[in-house]
């Protein structure tokens, strides 16, 4: 079995983990695709492994549907990095300005439809009374 060389930052055992559980998948249910020599203390030991044997993440990868390459390529310090610096206070706060607030404003007064949806169902609950009191008299 050859070893997959990783960066130091990369921990394949956690994207594993990461992955599995996006997918959700237990480690049950995982153990059971991989095959009868394989169970649930297995796949948390495998998950606890900086790096896994590349037909073992290979295996994974088909069952989970990801390529090998998610497995051995995705750092959460650096995904975390990316998303701090795209999006930041400045890039929120001009989403809203005042200009496009007016996009925002509602065209109608929910209290008038609010109304309107109680009268219909005050209307629905008549007619209801009214057909049963008919079928009442007839019988």
């Amino acid at each position: 079995m050859t070893h997959t060389a990783t960066p130091k930052n990369i921990h394949q055992g956690r994207n594993v983990k990461r992955f599995r559980e996006m997918m959700g998948l237990k480690q049950e249910a995982l153990a059971y695709e991989l095959g009868y020599d394989w169970n649930q203390q297995k796949v948390s030991l495998l998950e606890q492994k900086e790096t896994i044997e590349t037909d073992i993440l290979a295996q994974v990868a088909a069952i989970l549907k990801v390529p090998v390459a998610a497995f051995e390529n995705f750092d959460e310090e650096n995904a975390v990095n990316i998303i701090a610096n795209t999006f930041h206070d400045s890039a929120v706060a001009n989403t809203f300005t005042e200009s496009s607030q007016a996009n925002f404003h509602c065209t109608f007064n929910p209290i008038d439809k609010m109304v309107e949806l109680y009268e219909r169902m005050l209307q629905q609950q008549r007619e209801m009374i009214e057909k049963l009191e008919k079928l009442i008299e007839k019988k």
